[in-house]
């Protein structure tokens, strides 16, 4: 995992070789093109990008609208203002109809650094994944972003990508094949499971390592669509080895540990520990600091091993 790259660049990416075989891909901005990565698709195919300003309800209304027409379109923007400021536009306008809008949030959870708690969403997975018909996902690497932003293009309906600002280890080789709904396994194990999404499954992998060193063995699982979530994955890891520990860069209410949660507590009760940021708001300061301040570093993700294994029965 030495190479590192920002989800958000291969957003961009993903875009334009997509626009070059997809005519359909229509993508809108909310004067944020540069940061999001939109600008390379405006530059290749300008009259298939429409930059609305700072006006994110128009945003996600104009989305709905090119999608009743039959276009494919990605709205961008920061999540704090894709998902926050639009809800109202995303609930009535795109999920109530089950339109075919793409909404690509970057610059999501704590990692966004010096920018501070105003523009540090952490609530987002939890607002969309509560919507009827909406689809989640939050890809782990670079290669598995790109790989998302192409199953969404393939998808039918509405679709929150949840993106980061900074660079991060690159886990997946580009052999990795990426499917909507399906955990990826990266390591087995029978001690506990790590279940983990964005940034935080490097995190897990590292913690992995270093549990690996006390000769404790887990499982640690890419939980990319936080919904659907993968119940048949959740409840394998469950069953063969008896704990579980979530890892998330988002409020711990709401979001991936609370997915897992709700399938457990409904199928198969067993001991289990979040980690994610404990209902609160974030504050500025770099990225590297600010996981360590919420408690979610590789050290972390150790410690609640070892505490939910002393639950197991």
């Amino acid at each position: 995992m030495a190479e590192k790259k920002a989800t958000r660049d291969a957003y961009g990416e993903a875009l334009v070789e997509l626009g070059k075989t997809n005519p359909n891909i229509v993508v809108l901005d909310a004067d944020l093109s540069q940061s999001t990565r939109t600008a390379a698709f405006a530059r290749e195919f300008p009259e298939r990008f429409v930059q609305i300003g700072i006006a994110e309800q128009d945003l996600i209304g104009t989305a709905a609208g090119l999608a009743a027409a039959g276009k494919i379109p990605f709205a961008s923007s920061f999540a704090v203002f894709a998902s926050g400021r639009a809800f109202d536009q995303i609930r009535n306008s795109v999920a109530y109809g089950r339109l075919n809008v793409k909404i690509a949030a970057t610059h999501a959870g704590v990692t966004v650094g010096e920018d501070g708690g105003s523009h540090q969403m952490l609530e987002d997975i939890g607002l969309m994944r509560v919507l009827p018909g909406m689809t989640v996902i939050v890809p782990a690497d670079a290669v598995e972003a790109k790989a998302a932003v192409k199953a969404a293009t393939n998808f039918v309906g509405p679709v929150y990508l949840r993106m980061g600002r900074g660079g991060w280890p690159v886990i997946f080789d580009e052999s990795h094949e990426f499917e909507i709904g399906k955990a990826a396994l990266l390591q087995d194990g029978d001690a506990a499971t790590l279940i983990a999404c964005g940034v935080m499954v490097s995190k897990a992998i590292e913690a992995a390592q270093l549990l690996e060193a006390e000769h404790i063995n887990v499982r640690v699982l890419d939980m990319a669509t936080i919904k659907p979530l993968d119940i048949k994955a959740v409840l394998k890891a469950a069953q063969e080895t008896g704990a579980i520990v979530t890892a998330e860069e988002h409020n711990i209410i709401g979001g991936l540990g609370s997915a897992v949660a709700e399938v457990l507590v409904e199928n198969d009760p067993i001991p289990m520990e979040r980690l994610g940021v404990k209902d609160t708001f974030g504050q500025s300061g770099k990225p590297d600091e600010l996981l360590k301040l919420y408690e979610l570093t590789a050290q972390d993700i150790v410690g609640a091993v070892k505490r939910v294994i002393k639950r197991k029965a």
